[in-house]
């Protein structure tokens, strides 16, 4: 692989070593889970804590392997504080996460950077991709913290979203959905269980917020579970359920996919609930539907 500078060189080596150490988690991990072993995402009862201020606020929820799940609620809503303790990324301040049957707290740092490499995939809002690093080469520096380099493998994830024919270009010669769709190909090379995306469609058009919305299906159609975070309504209404919190609180659920409810109550699966005395939060045994999200979808006059 051509690199375009010494930097770059010195950026992969440097993720591949950060990495050197990290090893699979072993069997000896803690593996009780919270209840309900057939659901890939266990939360019981977790709250994230600032002071006086609950980001996360008492929320337990599972989600089934194979689910797509949209996260929605207005600005300072705590959907991505959510995201991040569900993405290894920070770790609440009470109660439990458990991600494939293993409870995150019991696991160590190296353990927990291992989750994140195998089972997770990340897609943000704004991009984050090394601008000295051309599309194939961001992809492949996922593969870095596999110690594993596929250029073949990279180029087919980028075929995969379309962007073959672009694989050698710059990020900042790529238009905004472009850098997108690698963003989605980078998150893939892995083979992950779970993606992750935070406003993946917030800073596209309608024409890119389509195809982005139509890779998800596809990756939800071959069973790849999907979690969303979004103010969006169409994007939120492409989800199999909706969740929406209001300053860190539960406060309603709606299922848009009646075979998938149905699906999700004969596996054991129950409503999302919080022990959070707020009004208008959705308590245990029972769903709360809620308007729609506070952004209206792009296009005009679709259906939600």
């Amino acid at each position: 692989m051509t690199m375009n500078n010494a930097s770059t060189v010195a950026t992969m080596n440097a993720a591949k070593a950060d990495t050197a150490t990290n090893t699979t988690v072993t069997n000896t991990a803690t593996t009780n889970t919270a209840k309900g072993s057939d659901m890939l995402l266990e939360l019981d009862h977790i709250s994230k804590i600032y002071g006086d201020l609950h980001a996360v606020d008492d929320l337990s929820l599972t989600v089934p392997e194979g689910e797509w799940l949209a996260i929605v609620g207005s600005s300072g809503s705590g959907k991505t504080t959510l995201m991040n303790i569900i993405g290894c990324m920070d770790a609440p301040s009470r109660g439990s996460v458990a991600l494939e049957g293993r409870r995150l707290e019991d696991l160590n740092a190296t353990q927990l950077a291992d989750v994140r490499k195998n089972v997770i995939g990340l897609v943000f809002q704004k991009f984050y991709l090394v601008p000295h690093l051309t599309a194939v080469e961001n992809v492949m520096m996922a593969q870095y913290y596999h110690s594993v380099v596929d250029e073949q493998q990279a180029l087919e994830a980028l075929d995969h979203v379309g962007l073959k024919d672009r694989a050698h270009h710059l990020p900042g010669e790529l238009s905004g959905g472009e850098q997108q769709r690698v963003c989605i190909a980078r998150a893939l090379i892995n083979h992950p269980k779970l993606i992750l995306a935070d406003e993946p469609t917030g800073n596209l058009d309608e024409t890119n917020e389509r195809i982005v919305l139509d890779l998800f299906r596809e990756l939800h159609g071959q069973g790849t579970t999907i979690i969303v975070v979004t103010h969006d309504a169409l994007v939120a209404s492409c989800a199999e359920r909706e969740i929406m919190l209001n300053h860190g609180v539960l406060v309603g659920e709606r299922w848009n996919d009646e075979q998938a409810r149905l699906a999700y109550e004969q596996s054991g699966g129950r409503p999302a609930f919080t022990g959070s005395s707020a009004q208008d939060a959705q308590h245990e045994g029972t769903a709360v539907d809620f308007s729609d999200p506070t952004k209206k979808a792009k296009t005009a006059g679709l259906s939600e």
